[in-house]
C-alpha cells in the first residue's frame, strides 16, 4: 500500500476534517510531495494579510485566524515570490482586492525568466495562465498570484530549461488541469533542477500548464502527512480551508 492519506479523512471527536489529498511520490530518481485539490468541492484560498493589515507570514498565523471561525487549513504552501518586506513581486489579488499589478516585462531572477504566469482562482476552478495571455484575456479572477517561470506551457517544458543544468534547489509549484477543476501542488523533497521539476509536472502529474512558485524557501503544511515545514517568514500563501470537527 503506497503512502497515501486522503484529505477527506475525518477524526472522530476533536480534531480537523482535512480537505486536501496529499501523498509522497517518486519520479526519475527524485522525491516529491503533492497535494491535489478538487476545485468543484474544496475551498482553495490565497492568504497575505490579516484583518489588521499585517502579513501573516506563517501557516500558524493563518490557522489561528481561521480557528476563530471554526475552520483550519487543510494544506498550505508558499505561493509566489516576494520582496524583503514580504509583499508580492507580481500580480496579487485576494477576494477581489488587487494589491500588486501584473508584471509583463522580462527581469532579473527566476520571476523574470519569461514566460512566467499567473494562478487564477475563480468559482469552482483554478487555472495557470501564461502572463501575456493573461494580459490579453484579462480573466475575472476572484484571487490570483503571479510567479515564474512557467514550468509547463501547453504540455511543453519552458524553452529555457536545460537537461544538463546543475542548479538544484528544493522547489515548489502548481499545475492545473485543462478544465480547471483540478489543481496539483508539488514540492520536491530533495534539490532538483528546473528541467526535472517541470518534467515531473508534465510526465508524472500530466497537467498541461504548471507554474513555479519558488525555490530554497519552499515550504509545505500537510497535517495529513504530519508535515509542517519550518523556516523563514513567508509572503503569499495558498491553501485549502476545512471545517473543524465538532
Amino acid at each position: 500500500m503506497r503512502a497515501l492519506l486522503i484529505g477527506a479523512l475525518v477524526w472522530l471527536g476533536c480534531g480537523p476534517v482535512w480537505a486536501a489529498e496529499c501523498e509522497n511520490r517518486e519520479h526519475a530518481g527524485n522525491r516529491y510531495t503533492i497535494c491535489s485539490v478538487d476545485l468543484t468541492t474544496e475551498d482553495l484560498r490565497l492568504f497575505l494579510r490579516n484583518d489588521a493589515g499585517g502579513i501573516y507570514g506563517s501557516f500558524n498565523a493563518i490557522n489561528q485566524a481561521l480557528g476563530a471561525n471554526g475552520q483550519t487549513l487543510g494544506f498550505a504552501m508558499n505561493a509566489g515570490m516576494y520582496h524583503e518586506d514580504r509583499a508580492p513581486v507580481g500580480l496579487y489579488v485576494e477576494d477581489g482586492q488587487q494589491e500588486m499589478g501584473l508584471v509583463t516585462q522580462e527581469g532579473p531572477g527566476n520571476f523574470g525568466l519569461l514566460p512566467n504566469g499567473v494562478l487564477c482562482l475563480r468559482d469552482g476552478r483554478a487555472d495557470v495562465i501564461e502572463t501575456l495571455r493573461f494580459a490579453r484575456e484579462n480573466p475575472a479572477c476572484t484571487s490570483a498570484t503571479q510567479s515564474g517561470p512557467m514550468l509547463v506551457i501547453d504540455g511543453e517544458l519552458h524553452p529555457r530549461f536545460l537537461v544538463d543544468a546543475t542548479s538544484r534547489y528544493v522547489r515548489n509549484g502548481v499545475g492545473t488541469s485543462a478544465d480547471g477543476h483540478r489543481a496539483v501542488f508539488a514540492i520536491s523533497n530533495n534539490p532538483v533542477t528546473f528541467h526535472e521539476f517541470g518534467s515531473f509536472f508534465r510526465d508524472a502529474l500530466d497537467v498541461p500548464q504548471a507554474l513555479y512558485f519558488d525555490g530554497n524557501v519552499s515550504r509545505l503544511y500537510a497535517p495529513g502527512l504530519g508535515r509542517h515545514d519550518p523556516g523563514r517568514r513567508l509572503g503569499p500563501i495558498i491553501g485549502t480551508v476545512a471545517r473543524k470537527a465538532p
